[in-house]
């Protein structure tokens, strides 16, 4: 019964971006090309569809994005429960998580910058303590920024990003990707990660100096196998200039992504039209801390604290040839 809003951002110039305060959803991001303003991204036609979207076409995720195993964790001694929404695992904040509430938009918006609010409340899907979300917005004539800033009452987990699905024009598997990783996170079952880290050179794995998104025949490597495609979180090498770079199948755009975290999470989006037939294909690049880091002493800490404070950024930048 409460209305949702959609925030335009940007000029008939240059980049164009609308979001809805359902979500924090990223619905429209065009930019022109060749004379004619392009899609970017994905979308759905109604609100409806994105209320029972169970793809993630869009929004912002979190508390903590990708999965924690069994959707449990220990804090100082005390273990915590969270919601089990896939496969038994907890996936991108649980079954409404922050990318299927309503945020406060405030104060109102200008043609170049948006605040939105969120209150999560100690409890919500399982997470201890009360934690408040700052997303700042912000659009230049070929970039759009999300700024995220967190503060929690209580020790929790936080991972936040944005999980937009891109198409730069034509079919996904002939976009060209480069991913600056000489490492990525293999997982077992349920995609939960095995607590190692695997090097990308001489498999399929490896995007360091780009190539075409086809993959190779699925049993040619167990993780393809597992995934039914690619479904993992690569590690950014420490003199990476980017999270990844996505080029058309036609070489006439480039999408630069640059985030916080020392992972990017690429799904191919092979399973997406299982839930939405017909809305094409595309890629999701997600620039976040690591998966079920909570469960890993070994990854980077993932639990944010009361006298400390959440920070996270996710840019798309837009290049022609």
């Amino acid at each position: 019964g409460r209305s949702v809003e959609a925030v335009t951002l940007g000029s008939p110039e240059g980049l164009q971006a609308e979001v809805l305060t359902y979500g924090a959803i990223l619905h429209r991001l065009s930019y022109p090309v060749r004379g004619q303003r392009r899609e970017l991204i994905l979308a759905l036609g109604r609100l409806a569809q994105y209320e029972q979207d169970p793809a993630y076409v869009g929004p912002v995720v979190g508390r903590f994005a990708n999965r924690i195993a069994q959707g449990r964790f220990a804090i100082d001694g005390r273990t915590h429960q969270l919601s089990r929404n896939e496969n038994g695992n907890h996936l991108h904040g649980g079954v409404r998580g922050v990318g299927k509430r309503l945020w406060k938009l405030c104060p109102p918006p200008s043609d170049t910058s948006a605040r939105l609010e969120l209150h999560s409340p100690a409890g919500e899907e399982g997470y201890p303590g009360n934690l408040d979300i700052l997303l700042e917005l912000r659009i230049l004539p070929d970039a759009l920024r999300f700024s995220f800033t967190a503060h929690a009452d209580s020790a929790t987990p936080v991972n936040l990003t944005c999980h937009p699905y891109f198409n730069l024009g034509g079919p996904a598997t002939l976009h060209w990707l480069r991913i600056p990783a000489s490492r990525y996170v293999p997982v077992g079952a349920g995609l939960i990660p095995l607590g190692e880290l695997t090097r990308v050179e001489g498999t399929a794995f490896d995007f360091r100096a780009g190539r075409v998104l086809a993959p190779p025949p699925l049993h040619t490597h167990a993780q393809l196998a597992a995934a039914g495609g690619f479904d993992h979180c690569w590690v950014l090498d420490d003199d990476a200039d980017c999270h990844c770079e996505l080029r058309s199948p036609q070489g006439d755009v480039a999408l630069t992504v640059r985030g916080s975290g020392p992972g990017l999470q690429f799904y191919s989006g092979q399973f997406l039209s299982r839930s939405h037939p017909g809305i094409g294909s595309g890629v999701a690049l997600e620039p976040q801390g690591l998966p079920d880091a909570p469960n890993h002493a070994e990854f980077p800490d993932a639990i944010l604290r009361p006298e400390q404070t959440y920070t996270a950024q996710v840019e798309y930048r837009v290049n022609l040839a």
